[in-house]
């Protein structure tokens, strides 16, 4: 009997090599390499159109997709809206963050008005029952079905005809075409594909389970992002009861929305108000401690920025961040010692956004340099005080997107003062807050002390 003939695929990106390589060919990435079998390449695939015929743009027939709720108003933010029928939304988190918790309860909702199916490779229907007897979701009407084959689970789909299907996970799917094992690079790239056409051709919406490295990407090859139409993560700590998901890619809706969950003894809460869960509540105003308006999407968020300077007890001070990017730290200290007058050169810096929340935007950086001066001199910033702006390297503040929303959210909750960018100071007053405007980052922290 001949010897299998092995195929060398790359778990970054996909691509293959007949042996195998230090460094990918596709991507450039170094030990991705996976050996496996090489497979048949006989087309396994349908048409996304009904023929292959070439039309004019203007020719095409289109609708407004209808949009169908989950009933739960966290996750419709990050979908856009609710679900797409024919769309697959990818979803990925550490184990125990609660992705099969929250779906469970998607579901059920859904179970109210819709046909859905629950598909797990993972546990058996009792452990599923157990979960929902916990969240007192028993008595929904859920179809379960336990299975990894996945011709077995297309013909399940195509007889029950769902119009909301989860797959939890993946990762545990095979194909019989495929000889190699369940979660190896082609059973998740054939399977994935497999399900997104079948959701294309019958407008079941499908929503995937997906493992994380230990770095916190998909596992799994990068084409899984590109097949889907959404890609969701799960964060949080799995010590703290609070849970975030962000969606990082959505064709049917903005991306970098952010839905806010509570983890109770029953199930995932949502928390309508966030900025209540990233703000301290002081008894009198403390060094150190700034109050951000970032932007999460659509949504104007408060978050509390604390820093920390202390003197450095080693050649090499410190620098150490926490929700924020930490070599960007760098580069604003160099700032406001250049254009400020105020060294910390000798100091160690810790900053630290409250509730484990990661600010990825440049709006932070005022309010983190003004943490850190009221750190350095020991002198609180002025109770109700809330800041936002981007500094720039010759010192200037500039503006950043939604400033009028961002002020409007910070007077909602009782703020009565802000520095901002110039630039973004609103036409119109707001009602029970003083807007201090600032062109200079020196202006700024002489508004603040």
């Amino acid at each position: 009997m001949s010897k299998a003939k092995s195929l060398y695929s790359c778990s970054a990106c996909g691509a293959t090599s007949p042996k195998w390589q230090g460094q990918c060919p596709g991507c450039g990435e170094w030990n991705t390499l996976v050996e496996g079998v090489a497979e048949s390449r006989a087309s396994r695939f349908e048409a996304l159109a009904a023929d292959g015929a070439v039309r004019q743009l203007h020719e095409v027939e289109t609708a407004e997709l209808p949009r169908t709720a989950t009933g739960m108003a966290e996750l419709d933010r990050v979908l856009g809206g609710g679900l797409v029928p024919g769309g697959v939304v990818l979803i990925g988190g550490d184990p125990g963050i609660g992705k099969s918790t929250l779906l469970l309860q998607a579901l059920t909702r859904l179970a109210q008005a819709h046909k859905v199916l629950y598909v797990s490779g993972e546990e058996s229907p009792q452990q599923i029952a157990l979960r929902a007897k916990r969240l007192q979701l028993e008595s929904a009407p859920v179809a379960l079905m336990a299975e990894i084959g996945l011709e077995k689970i297309l013909a399940s789909l195509a007889k029950e005809t769902p119009q909301v299907a989860v797959i939890d996970s993946i990762q545990t799917l095979y194909t019989e075409t495929l000889t190699s094992a369940p979660g190896s690079v082609a059973q998740v790239r054939e399977c994935a594909a497999q399900l997104t056409r079948f959701a294309k051709r019958t407008g079941t919406t499908i929503l995937l389970v997906g493992h994380v490295t230990k770095e916190g990407a998909l596992a799994g090859p990068r084409v899984l992002e590109h097949i889907v139409d959404a890609v969701l993560y799960f964060e949080g700590d799995t010590h703290s009861s609070f849970r975030l998901i962000r969606a990082i890619k959505n064709r049917f809706g903005a991306v970098n929305e952010l839905g806010v969950f509570a983890m109770t003894d029953r199930g995932l809460r949502e928390v309508s108000n966030p900025s209540a869960l990233f703000l301290s509540q002081h008894a009198e105003p403390v060094a150190g401690s700034c109050v951000l308006v970032t932007q999460e999407g659509s949504r104007p968020m408060l978050v509390e920025v604390q820093a920390l300077v202390d003197d450095a007890h080693s050649p090499q001070p410190k620098r150490l961040t926490v929700g924020l990017e930490q070599n960007r730290l760098a580069l604003l200290l160099a700032v406001l010692h250049r254009h400020a007058g105020i060294a910390a050169f000798d100091q160690d810096v810790f900053i630290n956004a409250v509730g484990g929340v990661r600010i990825n935007e440049p709006a932070a950086d005022l309010a983190v340099l003004l943490a850190i001066v009221s750190s350095l001199k020991d002198r609180p910033l002025p109770e109700k005080l809330v800041v936002f702006g981007e500094v720039g390297l010759a010192g200037e503040v500039r503006p950043v997107q939604r400033g009028q929303e961002r002020l409007k959210e910070a007077a909602k909750l009782g703020f009565t003062h802000a520095i901002v960018p110039k630039a973004n100071r609103p036409r119109q007053a707001i009602e029970g807050m003083t807007i201090t405007a600032v062109e200079r980052l020196a202006d700024a922290v002489d508004a603040a002390l």
